[in-house]
């Protein structure tokens, strides 16, 4: 088996290994380092279960191969908390608003979101959809993982602590309310 060495930086950290040269980016995070947040789904790049950031751009772990990112920056789902080890504004904003469920899909979803966020600080409810729509969930319906990204978009605008009013979904209306 043909093997070449990588380096690259994956969450902060300088890494080096000797791989093989067909290994999946996403089997490589998961079986190699350990890394088990990145979730592998579809294997085709459809569902969106493996995205990361690769130099800060959101992409499908299972369509590049390891030795491609060589020499490159890696961020994955572990590298979203806070210094202190809670969770940032966005992972505290789909727990309070119900952005998950079974939770397989939602570390692609906070990495495609970050991302978007990163290039997009204040956007509609239609650049959400759009923004999310290379994620598929299959239990939510979406309409949580939107009002998580607002959430987070309001938190980040006001620079209010997410201590105050909580995001809650009025399931009679199917809207989202504010409860102080």
């Amino acid at each position: 088996m043909n093997k070449r060495i990588v380096a690259l930086t994956i969450n902060g950290v300088d890494v080096q290994r000797k791989v093989a040269s067909r290994m999946l980016l996403t089997d490589f995070i998961r079986d190699e380092l350990k890394l088990t947040g990145t979730n592998v789904g579809c294997e085709h790049g459809v569902c969106g279960a493996c995205t990361i950031l690769l130099n800060g751009e959101s992409v499908r772990s299972c369509l590049m191969l390891a030795v491609q990112a060589d020499g490159y920056e890696i961020e994955t789902v572990e590298s979203l908390q806070n210094d202190n080890g809670t969770l940032n504004t966005l992972q505290q904003s789909f727990k309070d608003c119900h952005g998950l469920q079974c939770g397989f899909c939602t570390p692609g979803f906070l990495m495609t979101v970050t991302s978007f966020l990163k290039e997009n600080e204040d956007p509609t409810e239609e650049e959400i959809r759009e923004a999310i729509s290379g994620n598929l969930c299959r239990c939510t319906g979406y309409a949580n993982i939107v009002k998580s990204v607002q959430r987070t978009v309001q938190s980040q605008r006001t620079s209010k602590s997410l201590t105050e009013p909580v995001c809650h979904t009025d399931h009679k209306q199917n809207e989202t309310v504010q409860i102080s």
